[in-house]
């Protein structure tokens, strides 16, 4: 209750100040997002990699138990390998990676990054993130197809629906309310980036570094569960 309230009283004030649509041109907030569609054949395979030990990568709900009504919330996995998390890197996970690691190296911009793991059938409800002053690449790495041969997975977005094939991209704002399904018999891999905002007035710059430097020395104290 009380994390619901202050992630809605931070969005609105967010969304007094920052005007922008729920996707974004990549060139002007992200230019280093070619250098990861680039590397799009090792980061897939870095990916295919986790896939033997995803029993033990930890659901989302299992980071962040408040997530639990959209992670826990029909009995499939939503399993997340972290690499990095509010600056502070696993590194563990990034030397079984050193594509992805080397990619992080040149683009400090990014301030978390996962691959996600949407299981068979999984269906994430209709809800919105709580922080405006990061945005969201999605770089799909293993989209299941169906019969038409048509991507399975779709991405939701304020009501518009995507459907990324494998290798496309998509930087958005994940404050506006979003839905995903699965509607496959494998999993969907992708990579998720968080990626800091550019062009914030000053006011907002200053409350999202103080609200990333308290988040990123929470998880540096208590740690969270990397297992993979």
């Amino acid at each position: 209750m009380v994390y619901n309230q202050a992630v809605a009283a931070l969005r609105a004030l967010y969304d007094s100040r920052i005007d922008t649509p729920a996707v974004l041109d990549r060139d002007v907030y992200f230019a280093n997002a070619t250098r990861f569609l680039a590397a799009h054949p090792g980061l897939r395979a870095e990916a295919l990699a986790v896939l033997p030990s995803l029993p033990n990568v930890p659901r989302f709900h299992d980071l962040m138990p408040q997530q639990a009504e959209i992670s826990a919330n029909d009995g499939r996995d939503w399993r997340m390998f972290i690499l990095k998390a509010y600056g502070v890197a696993v590194p563990e996970h990034l030397g079984r990676c050193p594509t992805l690691a080397g990619l992080l190296d040149e683009a400090p911009e990014v301030v978390s990054c996962v691959f996600s793991f949407l299981a068979p059938g999984k269906h994430i409800p209709r809800h919105r993130g709580p922080f405006r002053g990061i945005l969201r690449f999605h770089l799909m790495l293993s989209m299941p197809v169906d019969d038409a041969g048509r991507p399975a997975c779709e991405l939701n977005i304020d009501g518009e629906p995507f459907l990324l094939k494998e290798g496309d991209c998509l930087l958005w704002d994940d404050t506006y309310p979003h839905e995903v399904w699965n509607r496959s018999e494998r999993i969907r891999i992708a990579l998720l980036l968080d990626v800091w905002r550019k062009n914030m007035p000053a006011d907002v710059e200053l409350l999202s570094r103080t609200l990333y430097g308290l988040a990123k020395t929470v998880i540096g104290i208590k740690g969270v569960s990397y297992s993979g």
